[in-house]
């Protein structure tokens, strides 16, 4: 997919007016803790790669949409890992930002990124003021009560919780926010069929994170493991085993590539996304089947 280099490139540019003069510095020094380095950058990249699909003709706009994808997925992480919720002691190889930093700057620091994911993409739309009001919305609803990320959290505070929902809810949200982003910060009228391209693909990365949580260490995915069967989560795996949900990961990867919608970069963007369907999986996994 898109080049890592310029997703770094456009996260600095978005967390570095937050360090300026009056930011508090340990909260500066979090803030930058919880988004560099990073890990796969799978929603960013998404983004560009959707965009490039489709003709982009405002890099500036892709840049800064992509940048707020991946600032409110720091942000999800942050709180994920708090002591409330999953008491993650790790994240990306390193201490969790709560464990680095305390608790308090922890939940700061996830504010601020929220923040800062919205400054970022208003400054970066400044080229194609009209993409903002859409992109806005695109991206606010991926992250709110009503299907979005916060709801995710939220399901896991209820006693019972719809496996499908739940995912769609924590995790495929923001997937199908990165396709529709792109889509509509290259100018796309009608983004609305790239959201199930998102949808599967989130899909996907749920179950392959299920998979690694019950299959991986510590040491190679970077952050705890076994937290799902511990915490009683909703788990891919707990219900349908692990051969499974490794078919389960592959059929979604297949329908996201059959869903892309016709587009001067299709074709090339289709056999990318099919390509992740073995990234997806641990080595082992991926060697087996």
């Amino acid at each position: 997919m898109a080049s890592v280099p310029r997703i770094e490139q456009a996260l600095l540019a978005a967390i570095e007016p937050g360090e300026q003069a009056g930011c508090p510095p340990q909260l500066a020094a979090a803030v930058r803790y919880a988004v560099l380095p990073g890990g796969a950058r799978i929603r960013p990249r998404l983004c560009l790669a959707v965009a490039a699909a489709c003709g982009e003709d405002h890099p500036a706009v892709v840049d800064a949409a992509a940048a707020a994808i991946e600032l409110l997925h720091c942000a999800s992480l942050v709180h994920d890992d708090l002591p409330c919720f999953d008491d993650a002691s790790t994240r990306r190889g390193k201490p969790s930002v709560h464990r680095a930093y305390g608790e308090r700057l922890a939940v700061l620091t996830g504010d601020a990124l929220i923040v800062l994911a919205f400054e970022s993409l208003a400054d970066g739309c400044s080229a194609a003021p009209q993409r903002l009001a859409p992109l806005l919305r695109v991206i606010g609803r991926a992250v709110g009560t009503g299907g979005g990320i916060v709801a995710g959290q939220a399901w896991e505070c209820e006693p019972r919780a719809v496996l499908a929902q739940y995912q769609q809810a924590k995790t495929g949200s923001l997937f199908a926010a990165a396709t529709l982003a792109g889509a509509t910060a290259a100018g796309v009228a009608e983004a609305a069929p790239w959201a199930l391209v998102g949808e599967r693909i989130g899909e996907a990365y749920q179950i392959a994170d299920d998979i690694l949580d019950a299959t991986a260490n510590a040491a190679e995915i970077g952050k705890p493991v076994g937290r799902d069967e511990a915490l009683g989560r909703p788990s891919a795996v707990a219900q349908l085993g692990l051969q499974g949900a490794v078919a389960l990961v592959r059929r979604l990867v297949a329908d996201a590539a059959a869903a892309v919608p016709d587009c001067p970069g299709a074709d090339a963007l289709r056999e990318v996304l099919r390509a992740q369907a073995d990234a997806l999986l641990p080595r082992s996994l991926r060697q087996a089947a």
